[in-house]
């Protein structure tokens, strides 16, 4: 065989079914081994939204996604997708195509050092030289891409290398078990959480794995513990639990801070300083237990007093064994932050009138969809109303970015999700800004027969930033545009558009597309007036003496 083959061959060993991408010159050996193997070839309009729908397969899964470009412009393309993965700990391989580089016709037409430009990017990258290397290649890749916090993976294949024939074999695919902590470095966690009057715990990304959510769910339960989550932590226990005060959207002055600023201990699960920071750390009395995969990057915001190091499910299985007839802490202040925070958050829905306001638009998805749903963000100013309302009830049931926070990720990622989950509702909710960034994929999602369903909330401007820039003391300036005609945008795709035009009827179209196979874009006008009035007001005034 050629060691485009080889290459297929190593990756049905690894059990891919899929690889997202668009395919280039350099890539006909390797196109050509796909088309005769059990591996789906997903085909998109930019090799940006492959990266972001190959790193949802890795985000959903716990295996490496794949995703596919040509050389050149192909490779740069993947940039912001590579980058997304790296800080969200999403593993994913990324193949390049390059030309041959034994003997080359073209000069240095397209050619880039595309194997540095990934080097800061990756956990790994290396140019293919020789065929026969490649199942050991694919193999530690794979390794390298789950291995710890997980991530992207890069390997560049020229057409030569792809081309030359080679007899070879995969290496077997084996699942290494992750090392656990330290006995010692678990009772000393036990002995801080024992002594605490208030301790608290929070749940970070990377504790939104499918082995470590049952466990930390028994972990409330067995301490009752109060808990909350980063906004990429969101699910990992379902926030209905009596013992959940939500979630840090903002990384200080809400009413969740209340209780962060008492908590004496907290206990940081699967907590990543790439994640917008939850809260501020002082040299107070506050003390913070670090339990994690890795050690934790220190900086000025981020020093944790205790360090719990291993695999994070064995890790809360043990401190729940250490913590074993603990006495009950008193959970009265606590649960009277939890009450202001049902009043003022959760029952919080703005204003009732058109255009809808962020905390109407939350509430009303969530009415409406079922519970084991998906809803993918795109990255704006409702990303933080969705973090803050959002009663997540499953693991990865709200699918956001805290990390790289793009945007233009939320119609790639909920494409990648319906196809990992073909059985769960999927709603995608972007705003006019992001979802222009990736639009193009509503084609593919059509050609794809995908039953799916994309919000884009509409506001005319890069709502974000106005806030901030209002919240700053600035005049508006420099952040409005106009916007296509987004019904027949969508009907260009082939797809089906609607538009809310009064309030009240949102929920029932929404209810209406769930129940219609096919892609349905609702353009939904949103008040985002409300972000001053929460924000910049309310909070700023509120007191914790509850």
């Amino acid at each position: 065989m050629n060691g485009a083959e080889l290459l297929v061959q190593c990756l049905e060993n690894e059990g891919v079914t899929t690889v997202f991408g668009i395919p280039g010159e350099e890539n006909l050996a390797f196109l050509e081994a796909l088309r005769t193997s059990k591996i789906r070839l997903i085909l998109t309009r930019h090799e940006q939204a492959a990266g972001f729908m190959a790193a949802t397969y890795g985000r959903l899964t716990g295996n490496p996604g794949v995703c596919l470009s040509t050389l050149g412009p192909g490779a740069t393309n993947f940039v912001t997708a590579v980058s997304y993965c790296l800080l969200g700990g999403m593993p994913v391989l990324f193949i390049t195509g390059q030309k041959p580089i034994k003997k080359s016709k073209q000069g240095r037409f397209q050619i880039l050092d595309v194997v540095s430009m990934m080097e800061p990017l990756t956990k790994f990258t290396k140019q293919v030289v020789n065929a026969g290397t490649i199942p050991a290649m694919i193999r530690d890749m794979f390794r390298i891409a789950v291995n710890g916090k997980s991530g992207p993976v890069h390997m560049e294949l020229p057409e030569d290398i792809a081309a030359e024939e080679i007899d070879c074999i995969p290496f077997p695919k084996n699942t290494p078990l992750f090392p656990i902590a330290n006995p010692e470095a678990i009772l000393q966690a036990a002995q801080l959480i024992r002594e605490a009057k208030y301790p608290l715990i929070l749940f970070g990304a990377a504790a939104n794995r499918n082995h470590i959510c049952p466990l930390a769910k028994e972990l409330i339960q067995a301490t009752g513990l109060y808990f909350f989550t980063t906004q990429m932590g969101k699910g990992v226990v379902d926030e209905h639990s009596p013992n959940c005060l939500g979630t840090a959207a903002l990384s200080d002055h809400d009413y969740i801070h209340c209780a962060i600023d008492r908590a004496d201990v907290i206990i940081n699960i699967g907590y990543d300083v790439v994640e917008k920071p939850p809260f501020f750390m002082n040299s107070g009395t506050m003390k913070v237990i670090h339990i994690h995969f890795a050690p934790a990057d220190i900086d000025e915001v981020y020093f944790p007093q205790h360090e719990v190091l291993g695999d994070i499910g064995h890790s809360l299985l043990a401190l729940k064994d250490a913590l074993s007839g603990m006495k009950r802490v008193n959970n009265d202040f606590f649960h009277r932050i939890q009450k202001e925070i049902n009043e003022h958050v959760f029952q919080d829905q703005g204003h009732d009138c058109f255009p809808n306001t962020p905390q109407r638009i939350v509430n009303d998805i969530k009415k409406t969809v079922a519970d084991s749903s998906i809803i993918s963000l795109d990255n704006g100013m409702y990303k933080i109303w969705f973090a803050r309302n959002y009663k997540a009830t499953q693991s990865h049931s709200l699918l956001l970015d805290n990390a790289l926070a793009t945007m233009g990720a939320g119609l790639p990622v909920a494409i990648g999700a319906k196809l990992v989950h073909p059985e769960k509702q999927v709603i995608a909710v972007c705003g006019d800004g992001g979802f222009m960034m990736n639009s193009q994929e509503l084609e593919t999602a059509v050609r794809l027969d995908l039953h799916l369903i994309i919000i884009v909330l509409r506001d005319n401007g890069y709502g974000m930033i106005k806030w901030k820039q209002r919240g700053m003391g600035f005049p508006g300036f420099g952040l409005d545009f106009a916007n296509p005609n987004f019904i027949q945008y969508a009907e260009s795709y082939g797809a089906k558009g609607y538009k809310i035009t009064e309030n009240d009827t949102f929920t029932s179209q929404l209810s209406d597309c769930l129940n219609k196979p096919g892609v349905h874009l609702i353009e939904v006008p949103v008040d985002y007036s409300e972000n001053e009035k929460v924000f910049l007001k309310e909070l700023q005034n509120k007191t914790c003496l509850f």
